[in-house]
């Protein structure tokens, strides 16, 4: 433990230095910026800047610190467009618009902003301080899952689905099974086979992510603008000058502890994320509420604080498997280990004996970050917030914008623009008939992740299902997933038949 604390009294001298603070401050604010941009997202955040760090001669750990904190920035920074427009910017914050979007349309934004800033904190801290501490023997267990055990996490994922609409559970499933369908378009990597190309050739390469969470949040969102403005019917949102105090924090705060937790738990799992995590969190915070769960996905601050809570330490989670084993933990952390090979650091085992100054300077940057993060954030609340007082007239534009230049910085195809308007008009479609997209944005983005760890662990085991229940995790996760879905249905059948007791009994 004596190592820990010397390593990490090494990389605070590192992180303090005046250049790398201001690094650290750099990074924050511009990926609360490139976060706050629908589509662009961390991982492109830190993509472009990569180059720029590696061109302008920092040394590793000054370059890392600064691509780090444009990496948990943009986590930070995501959900500044789900709650104020509908649109999150990444695949994180798509759970975080289910009930912050809400709380803003109540006149409630600047209490969503800045409790969903306090859970990010929150997150963040607990993620960073548990990699301090668990982080290498995290990552020993990480790294033995093997791909039937991911299987099973997906399974407890779906399953976690079934909260999300507890009042429909058959649109919850038809909506996620349109993100299963829409995850398999595209030349099939094992067979060969086209699956619902239709001969388009655009469509071969699949459709990517971005398209999809813009095209039915953003544009659908936006679709909805237009049609309350023709009709006569648009609403001036009123926004109000509370903030979440301590009394929302404490309210909340199991939540946080919770996601906290789970999301640093999968973020340290390689390949899983901050959008595996936020949907997790959200779904075990619907179970353990109900049946107190009638206000989730109507303005529950509970559903804002724990998915936030969660993205922000799978982010940190992502990290452990990086910097101790040489496996990225997500598809940022895969390029913070290229920009690390750029500059001859091998990341692994013996990082923190050989470059203690770059891991142990990470990780105290990490402390400081969230510091930054929060001091920089809360007094632009308000800000953020008047954001929502622009006339819809202006608004409508702005968001179109947005979400085309995003997607096209991206893509850059304008097939794709089509593509986006058509999935809008699903989604507006979708909206009228009372479905919940987020099963359709989660059923797409778990549906590749099960359908190629199934094939890896069916190709392991030469076709032998049985392989699927052969591990220890795996086991527990599906009683894990038949747990979240049977006991809730039979508490509530056992309270509905309560009260028939007791007047039984009475007579």
């Amino acid at each position: 433990m004596s190592d820990i604390f010397d390593g990490l009294a090494q990389g605070f001298w590192v992180a303090a230095s005046p250049f790398n603070l201001m690094l650290v401050l750099l990074g924050s604010f511009f990926g609360t910026l490139i976060g706050a941009l629908p589509g662009i997202g961390p991982i492109n955040g830190v993509a472009i800047l990569l180059p720029i760090a590696y061109s302008m001669g920092f040394p590793p750990e000054s370059a890392l610190i600064l691509l780090a904190g444009i990496y948990y920035g943009a986590e930070y920074g995501g959900r500044i467009s789900s709650i104020l427009l509908n649109v999150p910017g990444d695949a994180g914050a798509v759970m975080t618009a289910l009930d912050g979007f809400p709380m803003a349309r109540k006149g409630q934004a600047g209490k969503a902003l800045s409790l969903s800033a306090w859970s990010s904190f929150i997150g963040g801290t607990i993620s960073v301080v548990l990699m301090t501490l668990f982080g290498p023997a995290l990552a020993q267990y990480g790294v033995s899952f093997q791909p039937s055990d991911y299987v099973a996490l997906m399974v407890f994922a779906f399953a976690t689905l079934a909260s999300l609409v507890g009042s429909s559970p058959v649109k919850t499933l038809i909506g996620a099974c349109l993100g299963l369908m829409l995850a398999t378009i595209g030349v099939d990597a094992n067979t060969g086979v086209n699956r619902y190309t239709f001969g388009v050739p655009d469509l071969l390469a699949g459709i990517d992510f971005l398209i999809v969470v813009i095209g039915l949040f953003g544009l659908a969102e936006l679709f909805h603008m237009v049609e309350s403005v023709a009709a006569g019917k648009a609403e001036r949102i009123t926004v109000d000058s509370t903030r979440a105090g301590l009394s929302d924090i404490l309210a909340t705060k199991w939540a946080i502890l919770r996601s906290s937790l789970i999301g640093f738990v999968v973020g340290v799992l390689p390949g899983t994320g901050a959008s595996v995590a936020s949907a997790v969190s959200y779904g075990v915070e619907k179970r353990i509420a109900a049946p107190d769960d009638t206000m989730f996905g109507h303005g529950d601050p509970r559903g804002l604080a724990a998915p936030e809570a969660a993205n922000n330490a799978a982010a940190g989670g992502a990290m452990v498997p990086m910097l101790t084993l040489g496996i990225p933990g997500s598809g940022t952390t895969a390029i913070l280990l290229g920009a690390l090979m750029m500059f001859n650091v091998t990341p692994g085992p013996l990082l923190f004996s050989q470059h203690p100054e770059v891991a142990w300077g990470l990780i105290a940057s990490m402390y400081i970050g969230n510091i930054a993060l929060l001091v920089i954030n809360l007094p632009l609340v308000g800000l953020f917030a008047r954001m929502l007082t622009i006339p819809q007239h202006y608004l409508i534009p702005l968001i179109a914008v947005l979400a085309f230049v995003g997607i096209y910085t991206i893509v850059g195809s304008s097939f794709d623009l089509f593509l986006c308007i058509a999935l809008g008009v699903l989604g507006w479609f979708l909206s009228k008939l009372d479905l919940a997209l987020a099963p359709v944005i989660l059923g797409f983005v778990l549906g590749s992740l099960f359908e190629n760890n199934l094939r890896r662990a069916l190709s392991i085991s030469a076709g032998d299902w049985s392989i699927l229940v052969s591990t220890t995790q795996s086991v527990i996760l599906y009683a894990l997933s038949v747990g979240i879905v049977l006991v809730p249905a039979w508490l509530g059948r056992r309270n509905r038949a309560a009260p028939g007791r007791a007047a039984a009994e009475d007579e």
